[in-house]
């Protein structure tokens, strides 16, 4: 069974701020990645401006779980009563707060459209608005200042030395970077990474680094792009702490999250076993890694297929072209809940063996 898909989903940002002015009480049904825990946050910041009463949570699928509320807003997923479904959600969320009169943070929404892989610039009203905010240099884009740790835990990139402090030490060491980092060094230290990023690496790897270059420094964490992986990564392994984060709070797990998060993903895509067939690669995860990361960082660095599924026992998670609609085609097969955005793709109640048939021949 599919939870989205349907055609003319997603509502535009007057609609979304109509049906929700005069409002009762509203929940947020967002999606686990770092785009929809943006764009909750915006709109939940924006409730407590103009006092609506809500709700706001992130699952990997959200469903409606019997919660009463005068309106439910699906965000990132086709569920409730108004749903906000194209990318970035962030960009909506923003554009729906101002609708309601509040006055919505420009950086949280900007970090939520980076997550989604928008280029700051691209989204002139949200660039616009935090560009006061940014200042952009050469370098990587981390959230701490330590660049060793920075380069563990990042999952903007995915390279030797990714989920592995003493590996990110001993590359720095190679660099002799100086303690006050100017502009060469930081040339010298993105130059690194992209090199490491794309040796033997798949054709599609040196367009996926570029998202960790060049960063725009800003915001609550170090860079920008940071700040995304940080949302993306609570979104995904602590989201909880991540709602938290995006309402404005300083809970003190974000980055310990984000620390968890790189580990495992990368864990996951260094060691998972995997299989390669017509048009998808498959990689069996174990545990607990988070797979729509796996899937992310396997189609850009390591898949020579058009798609990626990462698979669990119970879970499933597709990132490429078409991930989506093949995903739903399989949890249909399947008889499975699927929910998704054009190239990602979540799925629940997964039976490994079949869901894997069955998304073979959705390929």
């Amino acid at each position: 069974m599919s939870t989205a898909g349907r055609p003319n989903a997603s509502a535009p940002a007057e609609s979304l701020a109509a049906a929700v002015r005069d409002a009762g009480f509203v929940r947020l049904a967002g999606t686990a990645d770092g785009d929809a825990l943006a764009a909750v946050g915006v709109l939940a910041r924006a409730f407590r401006a103009t006092d609506i009463p809500f709700k706001a949570s992130v699952r990997r699928v959200p469903r409606d779980d019997g919660t009463e509320a005068d309106v439910v807003v699906g965000v990132g997923a086709d569920v409730g009563d108004v749903s906000v479904t194209d990318e970035p959600l962030a960009a909506t969320a923003f554009e729906a707060a101002r609708k309601l009169g509040a006055d919505p943070d420009a950086m949280l929404a900007l970090a939520g459209a980076v997550a989604a892989g928008a280029v700051p610039g691209e989204d002139a009203p949200l660039y616009e608005a935090a560009d006061s905010r940014l200042e952009r240099r050469p370098g990587v884009a981390v959230p701490v200042a330590d660049l060793a740790d920075g380069l563990a835990h990042s999952t903007l990139v995915h390279a030797d030395f990714s989920g592995d402090g003493e590996a990110a030490t001993a590359a720095l060491a190679e660099l002799d970077l100086p303690a006050d980092l100017d502009a060469d060094a930081h040339r010298r230290l993105a130059s690194m990474v992209a090199l490491r990023a794309v040796d033997e690496a798949a054709d599609r790897a040196g367009e996926a680094v570029e998202r960790a270059l060049r960063p725009y420094a800003g915001g609550p964490f170090e860079t920008l792009g940071g700040y995304a992986d940080v949302l993306d990564a609570c979104a995904r392994v602590a989201p909880g702490t991540g709602v938290a984060l995006a309402l404005g709070h300083e809970p003190s797990g974000a980055l310990d999250a984000w620390r968890e998060h790189g580990r495992r993903a990368h864990a996951a895509v260094r060691e998972s076993r995997t299989e390669r067939h017509r048009g998808v690669v498959v990689v069996h995860a174990e545990g607990d890694a988070p797979l729509g990361t796996v899937a992310r960082l396997t189609h850009a660095y390591r898949s020579p297929e058009p798609l990626v599924l990462a698979v669990a026992d119970g879970e499933a998670a597709a990132h490429g072209a078409g991930a989506f609609e093949a995903l739903d085609r399989a949890a249909t097969a399947a008889d499975a809940t699927a929910t998704g955005r054009h190239a990602t793709g979540h799925a629940r109640d997964v039976d490994r063996e079949a869901f894997v048939t069955a998304l073979r021949e959705a390929v």
